[in-house]
């Protein structure tokens, strides 16, 4: 059986902006093929045995967790994330996992021990495009640094300084301004956050991943799911779509300037 561990008023109660983002999570394990390579390079990087307890902050649909899961046949994953629709749609990918995943639905920022209802510390920490949806990276890293064991790894990755700049001057220019809250930050920032809250060994860096669409149709259905869910969320489904492809035909090519940001650390003895 699934174990699910659902929040009390105190561990989401509008403490930041992470429990705000609108997702659906249906459509986002749909098309969001991207996120589900950039992840499985990300979880490349950790090195296990098989019998870690490995905590997933911001699982999405599970599509990266089941591979998670499937490393480590005699360990565990605790499936964190603030979205309800995208916890959902990770326990119908995950359904087979039985005892060995249990879900939590928790925002980062309140993370503690407690939120994990005694299965901290953890082996490693594990995250793919989801900490740049968190303002507050200090306040983030201390609190991921007090769930991880001493030696614990850490392997993560987000938006970097500079990703998506170009689509967002696109959108701009067809009328459409991005309403969520974000935080790129730098390589060189990110390595002094880590060692200010408590990890070592750590290493940041920054790479280019543009990432081309070859149908409009399909492309508009992403910005719109990915990118720009929150800003269009009051739209209808036909003035949504069509504000889209109003971007879409404004971008000189299909493609998104994702710049990604890499951190691999491990908690200080």
């Amino acid at each position: 059986m699934l174990r699910d561990r659902r929040p009390s008023t105190a561990t989401l109660g509008g403490v930041s902006e992470t429990t705000r983002r609108h997702w659906d999570g249906a459509t986002y394990d749909r098309v969001a093929n991207p996120q589900a390579r950039w992840g499985t390079a990300v979880l490349e990087r950790l090195a296990l045995r098989g019998d870690e307890t490995v905590l997933d902050c911001g699982c999405g649909s599970g599509r990266v967790t089941e591979q998670l899961l499937a490393a480590l046949p005699r360990g565990r994953v605790i499936a964190l994330d603030a979205s309800a629709s995208m916890l959902d749609q990770s326990r119908l990918r995950l359904a087979h996992g039985d005892e060995r995943v249990s879900f939590v639905r928790a925002d980062l920022l309140v993370l503690s021990p407690a939120t994990l209802d005694g299965s901290a510390p953890v082996d490693a920490v594990f995250s793919s495009a989801t900490f740049h949806w968190i303002t507050d990276h200090p306040r983030l890293f201390a609190n991921l640094a007090g769930v991880l064991r001493p030696g614990g790894q850490l392997s993560a990755q987000c938006g970097a300084q500079g990703n998506i700049d170009r689509l967002l001057e696109v959108a701009r220019s067809v009328g459409l301004e991005r309403s969520s809250a974000w935080e790129y930050a730098s390589a060189e920032t990110t390595s002094e956050r880590l060692q200010a809250a408590g990890f070592e060994n750590v290493r940041a860096w920054t790479h280019q991943e543009p990432t081309r669409f070859d149908d409009e149709t399909d492309l508009a259905e992403f910005l719109e799911t990915v990118c720009f869910g929150d800003a269009v969320a009051a739209m209808d489904e036909a003035e949504r779509r069509a504000l889209m492809l109003r971007v879409v035909a404004a971008m000189p090519e299909p493609v998104i300037d994702y710049v990604r940001l890499n951190m691999v650390a491990t908690r200080a003895l």
